[in-house]
């Protein structure tokens, strides 16, 4: 587990790297490209993150079909996964470069930040379809429970990235652009070198490539369309809690953006475990002992609860420091404490979530997944309700509403986990 989660880990620390130095690099260009920055990031993460269902659903496949010593399925599913992913990001892309200034426009951009956001989408977008083919790289290498490879390339990629805007920035003086052109670069690097690797650790691969074929795509496309869902009601769960923190007043919202970003950091983490626990229970489904599986969700659990009681006793502790190191103002730093010590309490069953929804996916069981993210969505819409009537009731209320969510996830999931009908998920 930690030999797989570790370096998983490290995989998703690293991957924000892309974001923290465009930011640092555009941050000299003055409040204009900045805000530019602020809003294409925000219109490239939610692309990106919408359609992770390429890493997700290729790991399950590529685990299960490990697992069951079929060689030649797996090069298939990456073969056709990596077709699938190219029609996705040039659809993506395109969709993206065409409406770039009014979906800038819509979000509130003006004058020097419209013009920076658009120019920075419409170059970016050149980018997506090599992020999501690396998305199926990065899948079939956690199939094959190999989270070494990703991270180095990953690691290397932001490399190439400083160096290349640094100089597109800097030494040509191309501005905003310059520096989207060379996070492109870097993705293009990254893509190739991902496929490079990937085929020297499958053999055949290369052989393997094929066109594309609408019947071995379309597992991918139902798991993909459960995983979508679920994306957006997580997504929606977390708008939903940023609107009530925002109309409870600017102290509340400024504490709440404390935890909430401490929360993202912590859940990396537990991601790692979730990362882990799929690669394990895939390839354990793919050799067909139950009993196996069974002892290893089991174990899992145990980890889960371990590492969850020190993640929440590291933020309890952290928090009184955390919320004087974000601000300066009395007013948010109270209300960040209120928001991290419920971040704290949230790390037990979040933990538990996060491993049992990296079960689930090991064996593709994305439909309940969906549905357990709606339901933990519904159980978090009366305290948004509540908040939303009566702002005063402030961030208790909201982060309340954040742990039941959780907990309802945890239990959702770990129930599911304890039954044996998505024992067979992955078949």
């Amino acid at each position: 587990m930690l030999a797989l989660a570790l370096p998983a880990l490290a995989g998703l620390v690293v991957e924000p790297l892309y974001v923290l130095v465009d930011t640092g690099i555009v941050g000299h260009l003055g409040t204009g490209p900045l805000g530019g920055l602020a809003i294409a990031s925000l219109v490239l993460s939610v692309s990106i993150w919408i359609f992770s269902f390429l890493s997700t659903g290729t790991t399950a496949r590529i685990a299960f079909l490990t697992g069951s010593g079929d060689d030649r399925g797996a090069r298939m599913v990456v073969v056709q996964a990596a077709w699938l992913a190219v029609a996705i990001g040039c659809c993506v892309a395109l969709v993206v470069a065409v409406v770039a200034r009014p979906l800038a426009q819509l979000i509130g951009a003006r004058a020097d930040v419209l013009t920076a956001a658009t120019t920075y989408l419409r170059i970016s977008a050149i980018g997506l379809p090599f992020v999501f083919v690396s998305f199926v790289a990065i899948g079939a290498f956690r199939g094959r429970s190999d989270t070494r490879s990703t991270v180095v390339i990953i690691l290397l990629a932001n490399v190439v990235n400083i160096v290349l805007e640094v100089a597109f920035v800097y030494g040509l003086r191309t501005g905003v652009g310059g520096s989207a052109l060379g996070t492109v670069c870097a993705q293009i690097v990254s893509a190739v070198w991902f496929w490079l690797r990937l085929a020297q650790t499958m053999p055949g691969l290369r052989a393997a490539v094929a066109r594309p074929r609408w019947e071995a795509m379309r597992s991918l496309v139902v798991v993909g369309r459960y995983l979508f869902v679920r994306t957006a009601a997580l997504m929606g769960t977390f708008a939903l809690a940023l609107n009530a923190a925002s109309k409870s007043g600017d102290a509340v919202l400024g504490g709440h953006q404390i935890g909430i970003q401490v929360f993202f950091f912590a859940a990396l983490a537990t991601d790692s475990l979730a990362i882990a626990a799929q690669a394990i229970v895939g390839t354990a489904l793919g050799h067909g002992d139950r009993a196996e599986v069974r002892a290893l969700v089991a174990r899992m659990e145990r980890f889960a609860i371990v590492a969850g009681i020190a993640l929440g006793g590291l933020v309890a502790l952290a928090a009184p420091l955390l919320s004087k190191a974000f601000s300066r103002d009395p007013a948010v730093r109270s209300s960040a404490l209120t928001a991290l010590l419920f971040v704290a309490a949230v790390q037990v069953p979040g933990a538990i979530a996060f491993v049992f929804d990296g079960v689930l996916l090991g064996a593709s069981d994305a439909r309940f997944l969906m549905r357990a993210l709606v339901g933990a969505l519904l159980v978090f819409l009366p305290f948004y309700a509540a908040v939303h009537v009566r702002p005063s009731f402030g961030l208790p209320v909201i982060w309340t509403g954040l742990l039941s969510w959780m907990i309802a996830r945890a239990v959702l999931t770990r129930w599911r986990a304890r039954g044996e009908a998505w024992m067979v998920g992955a078949n």
